[in-house]
């Protein structure tokens, strides 16, 4: 399910679609379909990581930022972390996406990187860098 949102804050179901493969062509589809229904401008796709949807979403408007669902990336990050170290990892992940600038949720990120947890983990820390 694909929800927008006005720039007045207004949420509008845009569709559901179901597939067996959810690749970069079903997504290419989507978005065309989209902009023929007249979806014109895309400021910011939060979307979770699916295999061709980013792409997807800059061919069809060009000038939209795209990124990855925070909920997707903590779960992303902790697949990667052991079951015990979950709640704590997830700690030091707040402080980068709650931080009040990019300066601080990198300075955040770096502390994580150097933390016990992060050379530990360093799959979760690549997560992040990578998003």
């Amino acid at each position: 399910m694909l929800i927008g949102v006005t720039v007045e804050g207004i949420k509008h179901a845009l569709g559901i679609w179901v597939t067996e493969n959810e690749g970069a062509k079903f997504w290419a589809q989507v978005c065309a379909q989209l902009a023929n229904r007249g979806v014109k401008d895309v400021l910011i796709a939060c979307c979770d990581g699916l295999t061709g949807f980013p792409e997807a979403i800059e061919a069809t408007w060009a000038r939209a930022t795209v990124q990855t669902c925070v909920v997707h990336l903590i779960r992303a990050a902790n697949r990667f972390v052991s079951y015990g170290d979950r709640k704590a990892v997830s700690k030091q992940l707040k402080t980068i996406y709650t931080a009040p600038s990019i300066e601080s949720a990198g300075k955040a990120l770096d502390d994580f990187e150097a933390s016990e947890l992060g050379r530990k983990y360093p799959s979760a820390v690549a997560t992040w860098r990578n998003a």
